[in-house]
C-alpha cells in the first residue's frame, strides 16, 4: 500500500509521481507541480522519494576559512514514456463510459466508480459533465486527457448523489502526438442515466473491457457518436396540441369512473400510468395516452387550488421523462406559483413529482 513520500506509477493509466497526500483510499500524486487524484488499489509503488541531507557542521574547535559547498540533490531523470502501440482496429475511435461497484453485494449502501475507456490510437481531450433533471446548467465532474488505449479513474461517488445524475455529457476530440493522423469530429453525447439500474444487481455485466461487472455506456462506436434516440420539445409541443384536434370520427377510450385520490397522511397520492386510468389501451395512439395523462393532472389540480399548503404527488414513472416534461410544461405556463419538487426517493424511486398548492 502506497503511502506519503512513496514514488508510484500508476496500474491502468499512464503517469506516476510522488504522493504528496493521501484522503481515505484516494492518493493525491504530484508530477512536475500537477497534483492528480487516484485510487489507492491503482497506485503501484515503484520507489521513495529521497531525503534530502543536512550539512554536516564543523567541529567547534575546528576553524575554517570556507563554508562547506551545500550538498545538491540531483532528481532521478522521468522515465521515457512508453511509445502508443498502434493497431488497425485503433483509427476509429471506441469510447465507454462504466459506473463500478466498489462492492456490488451492497448496491443500497456502496459507493460507485467512474471510468472512461479509450480504445483508440489517439489522445482524448475530454470532459465529463452531469446535470439533474430539474436544473438547467451542468456540472463538470472531470476534464482531462487520456492516452491511446487506456482506461482512466474519473471520480467515486456516494448514492446520494444520483439524484443530480439524470443526465451525462461527455465532450471530446482526438489528436496524435508527433505524427500525422486523420482528423477525427469533436464529439458531444448527451444522454438520460437511468439511475434506477444502480441498484438492480442483473443491470451490471462484465465486458470486453472490465473483468467485474459494470453499467457500461457506449460514448463513441467505430467513430460515431451514440446519441439515444430521445423526444425533443417540438415532437413534446406536438404531442400535446394534438389534444386539442382530436378526431372525433374515432371515440376515444373514457377514463375509468373516478375514484377517491389515495391519501397517505396530509399527502393525496395520483398515479398517473395508463393502465391506472384506463381498462384497456387497445386503439389509443401515444398522444392519446399522454391527452388522458394530462387531462388527469388537470382534474386533480383544479379540485385542489384552493387547498393552501395541500401537498400532492403525481407518480409519473421514469421511463423516456416524456410525461414528466408534460406535467412541468402544465406548472410552468397553466399552474403557475405552486412550490415543485421531486417526490421521496425512498417512498417514490425517482420517478414521482410533488405539488404544494
Amino acid at each position: 500500500m502506497a503511502k506519503i513520500g512513496d514514488i508510484v506509477r500508476f496500474l491502468n493509466s499512464v503517469g506516476g509521481g510522488v504522493v504528496t497526500r493521501i484522503e481515505g483510499n484516494i492518493a493525491y500524486v504530484d508530477d512536475d507541480g500537477f497534483e492528480t487524484p487516484m485510487l489507492l488499489r491503482e497506485c503501484v509503488v515503484v520507489g521513495q522519494a529521497p531525503v534530502e541531507e543536512k550539512p554536516k557542521q564543523a567541529p567547534a574547535f575546528r576553524a575554517s576559512s570556507q563554508a562547506p559547498a551545500p550538498k545538491v540533490h540531483q532528481p532521478e531523470p522521468e522515465p521515457e514514456p512508453e511509445p502508443v502501440e498502434e493497431t488497425p482496429e485503433g483509427e476509429k475511435l471506441n469510447v465507454v463510459l462504466a459506473y463500478e461497484p466498489t462492492d456490488i453485494k451492497q448496491l443500497s449502501s456502496t459507493t460507485f466508480n467512474t471510468y472512461l475507456v479509450n480504445d483508440s490510437n489517439y489522445y482524448l481531450y475530454f470532459s465529463y459533465l452531469t446535470r439533474a433533471d430539474g436544473s438547467e446548467g451542468w456540472v463538470t465532474r472531470y476534464a482531462g486527457v487520456v492516452e491511446p488505449n487506456i482506461q482512466i479513474w474519473l471520480e467515486e461517488f456516494e448514492p446520494a448523489q444520483l439524484a443530480q445524475m439524470d443526465r451525462v455529457a461527455v465532450q471530446l476530440f482526438a489528436v496524435k502526438q508527433g505524427k500525422e493522423f486523420s482528423l477525427k469530429n469533436p464529439v458531444s453525447v448527451e444522454m438520460k442515466l437511468d439511475t434506477r439500474k444502480f441498484f438492480k444487481l442483473h443491470c451490471f455485466n462484465t465486458g470486453i473491457y472490465f473483468d467485474e461487472p459494470v453499467i457500461a455506456l457506449d460514448i463513441v462506436r467505430d467513430d460515431r457518436a451514440v446519441k439515444p434516440a430521445a423526444v425533443d420539445a417540438v415532437t413534446l409541443e406536438k404531442g400535446i396540441k394534438e389534444k386539442k384536434a382530436v378526431d372525433r370520427r374515432r371515440p376515444v377510450r373514457p377514463l375509468r369512473p373516478k375514484k377517491a385520490d389515495v391519501r397517505r397522511g396530509e399527502i393525496i397520492e395520483v398515479d398517473l400510468h395508463i393502465n391506472e386510468l384506463v381498462d384497456n389501451t387497445a386503439g389509443l395512439s401515444p398522444a392519446d395516452m399522454l391527452n388522458l395523462q394530462i387531462d388527469e393532472f388537470r382534474r386533480v389540480m383544479d379540485t385542489n387550488m384552493r387547498n393552501k399548503g395541500q401537498k400532492i404527488v403525481f407518480i409519473h414513472g421514469k421511463g423516456e421523462g416524456v410525461l414528466r416534461q408534460a406535467i412541468l410544461k402544465e406548472l410552468n405556463h397553466r399552474y403557475k406559483g405552486h412550490d415543485v419538487q421531486d417526490a421521496s426517493f425512498r417512498e417514490y424511486g425517482f420517478g414521482a413529482t410533488q405539488v404544494t398548492i
